[in-house]
């Protein structure tokens, strides 16, 4: 069962957000159904009915998603967010063993960190010459920016060789370093 993801700016501007999602248990036909809800760049709230059935979820989907609808809310669309690139300098051309092990920490780490906030989402990862770069789609890329650096410092991966810089979806290559700031070297992805 997939995820509903939507998201409606209030009268002031701020951008929220309401998820939900059916998990079914290892092994078993029930799971549990959440409700995850906020204002995008702080903790989420989070509510849980376990022991659903795939039946009742795909009910309680549906409800939730006529609920966001009247509420006001709606997806977003690619188009209406931005990249947020997070760049690790490497030290070899290729990457290490220890570096593949960063990319996965730093993956996990993020794609929880910015879920719980309604930040974004972790879309893929790769190493280029000398760097590792890791692709994240978000809906408020300046406050992406702020969380990133509070996740990965929390995880304690390694900030010196960390870099971040946002671009428009339209265009990748349109980056702008956002830390550290001011820019040493012109931020590439290659």
């Amino acid at each position: 069962m997939s995820i509903i993801r939507t998201y409606r700016r209030d009268d002031a501007g701020t951008l929220l957000f309401r998820e939900a999602w059916f998990t079914s248990y290892e092994g078993e036909e029930v799971g549990q159904f959440v409700v995850n809800h906020g204002t995008v760049g702080n903790l989420s709230k989070t509510e849980t009915a376990k022991d659903v059935n795939e039946a009742t979820a795909e009910g309680l989907l549906a409800a939730f998603g006529e609920a966001c609808i009247e509420d006001g809310f709606a997806a977003i669309t690619d188009a209406d967010q931005g990249w947020v690139i997070v760049q690790y300098a490497l030290k070899t051309a290729e990457g290490t063993d220890r570096d593949r092990y960063l990319e996965s920490t730093a993956k996990e780490a993020l794609t929880g960190h910015l879920a719980w906030r309604g930040l974004g989402t972790v879309e893929s990862s790769d190493f280029a010459p000398r760097k590792l770069n890791i692709r994240i789609l978000s809906p408020e890329p300046k406050k992406a920016v702020a969380a990133i650096k509070t996740c990965l410092r929390g995880a304690k991966l390694d900030f010196t060789k960390l870099s971040i810089a946002t671009a428009p979806f339209e265009d990748v290559n349109k980056l702008r370093q956002a830390y550290p700031l001011p820019a040493k070297t012109p931020f590439t992805l290659e």
